[in-house]
């Protein structure tokens, strides 16, 4: 999975499709990712105890690391891909223009 925890992405599909937001937990072992905004759901939470409080809760629920994509600072949304630099590490780049993505 190419796609980490503080990256800008956009959602490519479903009903918050073309909404931005950033990566707040990657789950790679599931294939998804908890984008900041999106997919929100209604949790309706009992009082417990004296000092929490019920209610209605909207809660960031999972998203599908296929249904979105980087955004690269120069060319909007892009797919990712991985070249060496010249110190022998891997880093990720823009398929469309070739820019480093940090």
């Amino acid at each position: 999975m190419r796609i980490r925890k503080g990256d800008t992405v956009q959602v490519l599909s479903g009903k918050h499709r073309g909404k931005r937001g950033q990566v707040m937990v990657a789950l790679p072992e599931q294939g998804k990712v908890i984008v900041d905004g999106a997919n929100m759901a209604k949790r309706h939470t009992k009082p417990r105890g004296a000092t929490m409080q019920g209610g209605i809760i909207d809660k960031d629920m999972p998203l599908p690391v296929s249904a979105v994509a980087i955004v690269c600072p120069a060319c909007g949304p892009t797919r990712i891909g991985m070249r060496i630099d010249e110190t022998g590490r891997k880093v990720r780049v823009c398929r469309k223009c070739g820019t480093e993505l940090s």
